[in-house]
């Protein structure tokens, strides 16, 4: 399969690739394949809950909380750009999911916390999570699954290091 990343279709020396650099390359291209496979699945597991991929991740990152968060943490723990989680909580709250409380510490920025529909629809959406993720992972070993994880967390702590340094091009 031919990529918008391969040296074939630059037009300048971009491709001097190191092999491990080739390797991520081609690892990036088959998550980003991945990963809309993923929200898919999980948009059709869902739907019948209200939900879409995108709020189950809101309400998770609400959920894995010790305690209500701005929408601004929010998307900094997914991750994410705010605006993006911004527009997803005021889905949430329009439909009941979540609901926005003062912020004593921020007064224009309120937190969010789920409403009891909210923590039913991410249980049961977990529960429904239960039996997929077991086929998914079926005849997969845990070792290499960790060693996967591990490998996607250093990359992900580069980019978020040449983030916050600038260094990004």
């Amino acid at each position: 399969m031919m990529s918008i990343f391969t040296c074939e279709h630059t037009v300048h020396a971009m491709c001097d690739r190191t092999p491990a650099g080739a390797a991520l390359t081609d690892l990036i291209l088959d998550l980003f394949r991945f990963n809309n496979r993923i929200l898919a699945s999980g948009d059709r597991m869902v739907a019948p809950l209200g939900l879409t991929s995108a709020r189950w991740q809101v309400l998770g990152t609400m959920t894995a909380a010790d305690q209500p968060q701005p929408v601004a943490r929010l998307a900094r723990d997914m991750g994410a750009n705010r605006q993006n989680v911004q527009r997803i909580v005021n889905d949430l709250v329009r439909d009941g999911f979540v609901a926005l409380t003062a912020n004593p510490h921020h007064r224009r920025a309120p937190l969010v916390i789920l409403t009891n529909k909210g923590k039913e629809a991410f249980d049961a959406a977990m529960r429904l999570q239960a039996p997929w993720i077991n086929r998914l992972s079926s005849g997969l070993s845990p070792k290499d699954i960790a060693t996967m994880r591990t490998l996607l967390l250093t990359m992900r702590e580069r980019l978020e290091e040449e983030s916050q340094s600038g260094q990004e091009t």
